[in-house]
């Protein structure tokens, strides 16, 4: 099997379950942006150590759900399955407990903060940033009235990982047992 196929020629993409759309399409924008936040949090984790790379490789793992449930057709959708290609609840509640975590231990900052106080700290805020753009596209993809968690999930890790960012710039780690 070869890694081209030329089916992307004519300029369209398959998506997950079938089908092909044009490439910019709103769902391969938002699922691509996806893909661009799990590749930026790849430079994080690569930089990180302990606790905090495996907190960071946990998210880029959710993030590959979240991707797939954009990359399928909306008729598609009951092929998904929950946590695995479909964002569920418990996903969601997941990043609060962590939020909630850091903001118990670490405290919420008091004034505007400027990224760059530490190297991993930093590569988790551009990451930051490339999920809140994911989570534009995804708004602009399912338009409103959507029963799918993609857009609260996004919300949700933006927040984590800008808790997370700042945590680490007071040299704060998750334990174990809390990083997933």
């Amino acid at each position: 099997m070869r890694i081209y196929t030329r089916r992307g020629d004519d300029g369209t993409t398959g998506l997950f379950h079938g089908g092909r759309v044009p490439k910019d399409d709103s769902g391969p924008e938002a699922y691509g942006t996806v893909d661009e936040a799990v590749s930026t949090l790849g430079v994080a984790r690569s930089q990180a150590s302990g606790d905090v790379a495996g907190a960071v490789l946990a998210v880029q793992r959710e993030l590959f759900v979240v991707a797939a449930e954009l990359a399928t057709d909306p008729s598609q959708r009951s092929r998904l399955e929950p946590g695995i290609s479909l964002v569920e609840e418990s996903m969601i509640q997941a990043l609060e407990r962590r939020i909630d975590l850091i903001d118990a231990e670490v405290g919420m900052p008091t004034e505007f903060v400027v990224p760059g106080g530490d190297p991993v700290a930093a590569s988790i805020d551009v990451a930051r940033t490339v999920v809140r753009r994911a989570e534009r596209a995804a708004v602009a993809h399912f338009g409103e009235g959507t029963d799918s968690l993609v857009v609260p999930y996004l919300n949700r890790l933006a927040d984590y990982l800008y808790m997370l960012a700042r945590a680490i710039e007071r040299e704060w780690t998750p334990t174990r047992g809390d990083a997933t």
